[in-house]
């Protein structure tokens, strides 16, 4: 994980950050292979908006609902939108995945996709993913998580070693997460079926389930 990340202001309100600017193209190879030509997709903690308008872009017959809980990022994403001109970008709703259940805005949808959230945010955060991803996708639907993650109790280098340390210093619920041993048993108590676990630039995985029952 590269946490050299830094947000700076374009002409406001649009935000620009880093690392999505590096990692928004491997991610979008890996959403062609899973999004169906005019899925209907919830993306969760869209932060500034660039990933959102990036794969809306590229996959024009998909329609894109992004969201976030900060009213800063809310605005950022909206001018992004408006900046790119695209039509298959939603107005971004406010959603803490935390407070649910969410809201219609959130139903019917063929995936979900969750970029560098869930090391960032308490671990129920998580629980919560997983619990309203039931009621948001559909049958056969798709949860994709981005971002770093220990497997099987250890860390993948030294690089994510140091990041989780700095994460639990800034905040002691945060940290990046042990997908084998906390992620997968969360995941598998909710219906969900783990697909394909890629590995991605700077010591990322993408992380593809689908849910398998309610």
């Amino acid at each position: 994980m590269d946490w050299t990340d830094m947000a700076f202001p374009t002409p406001e309100p649009r935000f620009s950050h880093a690392a999505t600017r590096r990692n928004r193209g491997p991610i979008l190879d890996v959403l062609k292979t899973v999004l169906g030509p005019e899925d209907h997709v919830l993306e969760i903690a869209s932060g500034s908006g660039e990933h959102a308008v990036h794969f809306a872009a590229a996959l024009p017959g998909v329609d894109w609902q992004p969201s976030d809980p900060t009213p800063q990022s809310l605005r950022s994403i909206q001018a992004w939108t408006e900046h790119e001109g695209l039509g298959n970008v939603r107005t971004p709703i406010q959603l803490d995945v935390t407070r649910g259940p969410w809201g219609e805005e959130t139903r019917g949808k063929h995936a979900i996709v969750c970029i560098n959230m869930i090391h960032i945010a308490p671990w129920e955060a998580s629980i919560a993913l997983f619990d309203q991803a039931t009621r948001s996708l559909l049958p056969g639907g798709h949860l994709i998580l981005y971002g770093p993650f220990k497997r099987h109790g250890h860390h993948t280098c030294v690089s994510n070693e140091g990041f989780d340390g700095r994460l639990r210093r800034d905040d002691r619920r945060w940290g990046v997460r042990d997908l084998d041993n906390e992620v997968v048993p969360l995941a598998t108590s909710n219906g969900f079926e783990l697909l394909q676990v890629i590995d991605m630039p700077a010591n990322n995985l993408s992380v593809i389930w689908r849910r398998v029952s309610a």
